[in-house]
C-alpha cells in the first residue's frame, strides 16, 4: 500500500492499535478519519491531532452502519483506505454459561460489522486507483486460548474471509491486507493488559507495522511483526502442540 496521499478510515480508532495507526498515518501526511462509539473520545483525539476527523459509529447497529456509509460517501468521497479495526474481547466459560450474549456481542462486533461495513464501502474503494482494505485479526486466530473461545474463533473467521476477499478482488485496484497482532499493551481484554510486561509495547508494535508497510514486506497480504510469527506459522513449523499447551496450560 502507498503510505502517503491517502484518505484513511479507521474503525475502533479511539484507543489501542486503532489510535496508534491513526496517529502514525497522519504523521505521514494522510487524511485520517477515526470512528468510534464515544463522541467524547473522538473529540479528545481529534483535538490532540489537528486535521484528524472523528465520526461516531456503533458497529453493532446495522442501521447506524448504513447511515455511516451514506455520511462517508457524502463527506469523504475520496476515501481509498478502510481499516477494519473495531473489535472486542471477553473471556467465556463454555460449560458454565448458558447466556450467549457475550458470544453474540463478539460475533456482531468482530465479524458481522466488518462484513457489513466492507460491503457498503466497497463501491467507493473500487473507484479509486490505489485502494486498500486492512483488517485486524490476531495471533490467536492461529493458536487459540480456551478462555477466549469466541474471540479467537472470530479472528480465525476473519483470516479465512480475507483470503476469499483477496481472491475475489484480484485484478481490481484494491489490496487486501491482514493485520495480525501479537499480545499488545492495549485495553482490549481489560485495563490490566495496558501494563502487562508479557505484552508487546504499543508504540513498538505500531513502529514495526509501519516499517513493514513502508518496505512493502507483506507476503500473502499479511502484516506480521516478528513477535507474532511463531503463532502464525506454528502449525507449519510443527510447533503448534507446544504453543497451544503453553497458552492453555495443558
Amino acid at each position: 500500500m502507498q503510505l502517503t496521499g491517502n484518505t484513511i478510515l479507521i474503525t475502533g480508532g479511539t484507543s489501542g492499535i486503532g489510535r496508534g495507526l491513526a496517529e502514525a498515518f497522519q504523521r505521514l501526511g494522510n487524511q485520517v478519519i477515526i470512528a468510534g462509539r464515544r463522541q467524547s473520545r473522538l473529540d479528545e483525539i481529534t483535538a490532540a491531532n489537528p486535521g484528524m476527523l472523528g465520526f461516531q459509529l456503533d458497529v453493532q447497529d446495522p442501521t447506524a452502519i448504513d447511515a455511516f456509509a451514506d455520511r462517508v460517501r457524502t463527506k469523504i468521497p475520496e476515501l481509498n483506505v478502510l481499516v477494519n479495526n473495531a473489535g472486542i474481547s471477553r473471556p467465556e466459560s463454555l460449560i458454565a454459561e448458558t447466556d450467549l450474549s457475550i458470544s453474540r456481542d463478539i460475533i456482531e462486533t468482530n465479524i458481522i460489522s466488518v462484513l457489513h461495513l466492507t460491503a457498503v464501502l466497497l463501491p467507493i474503494l473500487k473507484a479509486k486507483p490505489h485502494a486498500s482494505i486492512i483488517t485486524t485479526t490476531s495471533g490467536l486466530a492461529f493458536v487459540p486460548r480456551n478462555n477466549f473461545p469466541t474471540y479467537c474463533a472470530s479472528k480465525a473467521f476473519l483470516h479465512s474471509w480475507l483470503q476469499s476477499l483477496r481472491v475475489q478482488l484480484r485484478g481490481s485496484s484494491i489490496e487486501v491486507l491482514e493485520l495480525a497482532p501479537p499480545y499488545v499493551q492495549t485495553e482490549l481484554s481489560g485495563p490490566h493488559q495496558l501494563s502487562d510486561p508479557h505484552a508487546m509495547p504499543l508504540a513498538a508494535y505500531i513502529d514495526e507495522v509501519m516499517q513493514l508497510l513502508s518496505a512493502a514486506n507483506t507476503p500473502d497480504g499479511e502484516i506480521l511483526v516478528e513477535r507474532v510469527r511463531g503463532e502464525r506459522w506454528a502449525e507449519r513449523d510443527g510447533d503448534y502442540a507446544r504453543r497451544f499447551a503453553l497458552f492453555n496450560g495443558t
